[in-house]
């Protein structure tokens, strides 16, 4: 169960328009089946920050339980760099977990007390931390991933943009290759920041507005980022999404496609950006899918 619960009259349209979903860029044929799921064990509120680092931050690791040598999946909650907790994707870390995955679901630093980009060095703090630990946690390290949601997916998609880029100045000092997931899923991702006109969550969080800070707003876009090193992406978003409008998961799948990186694209009509979170149960499925294509067989990162 998530922890929002939406009332009876949304839970009922929801479903109603379950089976209207656009997935663009999906492979032909049927889908492949998940696989069973398997016992699981968590190890929880291990600290992933260095004991300098300006706050302790902590991960939660979801594995299963046997021995095995297993791909990773690094989980980042929403709610606007500013607030909310990785309770919200406990459910989604424990069913990563329970197919087959190891899912180091953290926590990271909130606006406005720090501003960008001290959540995304967080990421890649989290990430280093993911790697020094791997065998502690079965985890080949040559298949790690991400998974976010909203202000999360803005994260794991900037982490993985800037880490294929080694002209970035954002890899400084913390980032570089160790850091990019070999593929991502990003669910109501605000792809470009720029286009938010309005309101205080990405003002709180960039540092100012964007007339002050034009070249800020930019450089925390994944959107502008994407080079032909990006890794695969599948990005899921409601069509009635009014939070993060839809057309922030059209344009970065286009930026994706025109520099042929692997990529799809999951809308899920008539949902808004909290139905999306509470009932992407297919569009989940898809993503672990596209996790898996990407992650079931070892190689370089």
């Amino acid at each position: 169960m998530r922890l929002l619960t939406p009332a009876l009259p949304l839970l009922a349209l929801v479903l109603t328009l379950s089976g209207c979903v656009r997935h663009l860029g999906a492979p032909t044929g049927d889908p492949a089946a998940l696989p069973d799921t398997v016992p699981i064990t968590v190890v929880r509120d291990r600290v992933y920050t260095p004991d300098d680092w300006p706050q302790a931050l902590h991960a939660s690791v979801y594995r299963p339980k046997a021995a095995g040598h297993y791909a990773a999946v690094l989980v980042v909650h929403g709610g606007g760099w500013a607030r909310r907790s990785p309770a919200d994707m406990e459910d989604l870390s424990r069913w990563l977990a329970g197919h087959g995955l190891v899912a180091v679901n953290i926590e990271y630093r909130f606006a406005p007390t720090y501003t960008f980009p001290a959540q995304l060095q967080d990421l890649q703090m989290a990430m280093r931390w993911l790697h020094v630990h791997a065998d502690e946690y079965d985890i080949d390290r040559t298949r790690v991933g991400a998974w976010g949601y909203s202000s999360g997916a803005h994260l794991v998609a900037l982490l993985a943009t800037v880490a294929s880029d080694a002209d970035n100045p954002l890899n400084q000092p913390h980032g570089g290759p160790v850091t990019r997931p070999k593929a991502v899923v990003a669910g109501g991702t605000p792809s470009d920041l720029r286009k938010f006109k309005g309101g205080e969550l990405v003002p709180q969080f960039l540092g100012g507005d964007q007339r002050r800070i034009p070249a800020v707003y930019a450089q925390a876009s994944p959107v502008t980022s994407v080079t032909p090193n990006t890794p695969p992406m599948f990005l899921y978003h409601g069509t009635w999404d009014r939070t993060v409008p839809e057309d922030h998961a059209e344009d970065l799948y286009q930026a994706l496609r025109a520099n042929g990186v692997d990529s799809e694209l999951y809308l899920l009509k008539g949902r808004g950006h909290v139905a999306t979170f509470l009932f992407g149960g297919g569009a989940e499925k898809a993503g672990l899918r596209f996790l898996e294509r990407y992650l079931n067989a070892p190689g370089e990162q």
